[in-house]
């Protein structure tokens, strides 16, 4: 049984070496066709006469391109020169022209957020005021807010204002005080509550953790939001007096 084992080894061996030789001598076209019966362990190495032949084809790619740097050049410049007859408005994929937001579209999206950027707080300039009976709601973005003159309040990141800026929020829903209160519907066209961005912060860290039971899946995962925070510094569009109403 042995003996057997060790010829059938032998003969796969050697047969195996028989056909790499055969392809290493022609690599071009190699014809493989086997003919008879089939071999068994006891066959001998003559009886390799059944394969007549292989076909093996072989396909290589050619570079069809010139690999002369100069000529690379000359594409290059060609290429940049059509981008220039064409006035800029070629594909994106051949002339990639990369710019920022047009202010006209920064102060587009702050409005649709809620806001209007006015600008820099000058060093010698005191916007903060007393304290005064009035109060508003606000709406930035999707969240609103009741403030007052001197609070402060964190809302989500706010784009194009940075430290020391002096903002206008100008979606105002609600103001009152003393003597009125005035609602929206939705929104108070003439009121306006004045605001200055003291920091941009990170949140708390949130974990987030998923896991599906008896499924060895378990995710963790952290998230910090960013946030602006803002000091209310007066609030306009309603009577701020302390005289009380009285009935006629």
């Amino acid at each position: 049984m042995a003996c057997r084992r060790c010829l059938a080894s032998l003969t796969r061996h050697f047969r195996s070496r028989l056909l790499w030789n055969a392809a290493l001598e022609n690599t071009q076209t190699l014809i493989f066709r086997a003919r008879g019966p089939r071999l068994n362990s006891f066959d001998s190495p003559a009886g390799f006469g059944c394969i007549n032949s292989l076909q093996f084809n072989i396909t290589r790619h050619l570079n069809s391109r010139p690999t002369n740097p100069s000529d690379e050049e000359e594409d290059e410049e060609e290429g940049g020169q059509s981008c220039e007859e064409e006035g800029g408005e070629a594909p994106a994929s051949k002339c990639m022209v990369q710019r920022g937001k047009s202010e006209e579209e920064k102060i587009k999206e702050a409005a649709e957020i809620g806001y209007k950027v006015i600008g820099p707080l000058d060093p010698s300039e005191n916007p903060f005021k007393p304290y005064e009976p009035a109060f508003a709601v606000v709406q930035i973005g999707s969240h609103q807010f009741k403030v007052s003159n001197g609070d402060s309040i964190f809302t989500e990141r706010l784009k194009f204002c940075e430290v020391n800026g002096k903002l206008i929020l100008n979606r105002v829903l609600m103001l009152g005080s003393k003597t009125q209160t005035i609602i929206g519907r939705p929104v108070l066209p003439d009121a306006a509550v004045h605001a200055v961005v003291e920091e941009h912060a990170l949140d708390a860290k949130v974990i987030i953790f998923k896991k599906k039971r008896r499924k060895n899946y378990r995710r963790t995962k952290g998230h910090r939001q960013e946030l602006t925070k803002l000091r209310i510094t007066d609030i306009q569009g309603i009577d701020k007096s302390d005289n009380l109403a009285t009935n006629a």
